[in-house]
């Protein structure tokens, strides 16, 4: 069995747009393309786990985020820091699906489509819907500070998890 790091999408790798799924407002967060390719040096496998409600809501279509990811995944494997695999979840919270973080539908299943470990892996994520799909796989997590303001009463929870971003999280396992 293999270890990852299962990562959010949006304010965990790149700058946190409404929306994104044009592939030229893609922007890297600070950090986080070095910080990809040091789990990948340190053996992870780099799986992203990503809400894409905006496809739910009909503002566009799952092709364009999946162009998003493969242009994404295009720029990071030139930097030896490629994703293994992207999961996404298109529906809106009203549908109740076990996709959407924090349920854990497409965590087992990137599990089994790649022989994960959950013991050895982890979650980094910029909400506490990251970290509570995490503590029901029983996993490690992270939580950044690099995307949406996470409330005191979250910070003080999670104390000891919390990163500045996926760098500084990178430098520690």
């Amino acid at each position: 069995m293999r270890k990852a790091i299962f990562l959010d999408r949006d304010g965990t790798i790149n700058v946190d747009v409404d929306y994104l799924h044009e592939c030229d407002k893609l922007k890297f967060l600070e950090g986080a393309v070095e910080a990809l390719a040091l789990l990948k040096k340190k053996g992870y496998l780099l799986i992203v786990i990503t809400n894409q409600s905006g496809v739910g809501r009909g503002y566009f279509p799952m092709k364009d985020v999946e162009k998003v990811n493969e242009h994404m995944n295009r720029l990071l494997k030139e930097q030896k820091a490629g994703i293994d695999g992207f999961y996404c979840c298109p529906h809106v919270e009203e549908d109740c699906c076990d996709c959407r973080k924090p349920q854990t539908g497409l965590y087992l299943q990137a599990v089994q489509e790649h022989d994960i470990n959950l013991k050895e892996s982890y979650m980094v994520g910029d909400k506490v819907t990251d970290i509570l799909a995490a503590e029901k796989l029983h996993c490690g997590y992270a939580l950044v500070l690099s995307g949406h303001e996470i409330d005191e009463k979250d910070l003080r929870q999670y104390q000891g998890h919390v990163f500045e971003n996926l760098l500084a999280f990178a430098k520690t396992v």
